[in-house]
């Protein structure tokens, strides 16, 4: 029987580089590896955790999440959220939605990465 271990959400973006760069920059990650060239897929990642990029031309969920209040392509679990979104906030980081305790028993924020794909960082029951 096989158990499985993790899950890895994949960004569509227009410029991999681009968004690897965002996350490195402005949110701490560390790029594992831009594939191709020029570069059209990739991986950052901080603390154990992997996000991939994928390259396209016109990044779907984006468009939907200009639309659609709090669309959200990836959450972030993490230990202390409001200890990441002062982090941030000291990087300079322009958040999408700021920290917020939810109804539902979360506290979390979220950002947008260059294409508009919104991401949330999440601390249960904080």
């Amino acid at each position: 029987m096989s158990t499985v271990t993790g899950l890895v959400p994949i960004l569509l973006v227009s410029d991999v580089p681009r968004c690897a760069a965002f996350f490195t920059d402005q949110l701490g990650f560390t790029t594992d590896f831009l594939y191709g060239e020029p570069a059209f897929y990739g991986a950052v990642s901080r603390d154990g955790v992997v996000i991939h990029m994928r390259h396209v031309d016109d990044p779907p969920f984006a468009a939907a999440a200009a639309k659609e209040e709090q669309l959200i392509c990836a959450s972030f679990s993490v230990t202390d959220v409001k200890a990441l979104y002062a982090e941030f906030m000291a990087r300079g980081v322009a958040f999408a939605h700021p920290l917020t305790v939810q109804p539902w028993g979360g506290t979390d924020f979220h950002v947008a990465d260059p294409d508009g794909n919104v991401v949330s960082f999440v601390t249960y029951g904080a």
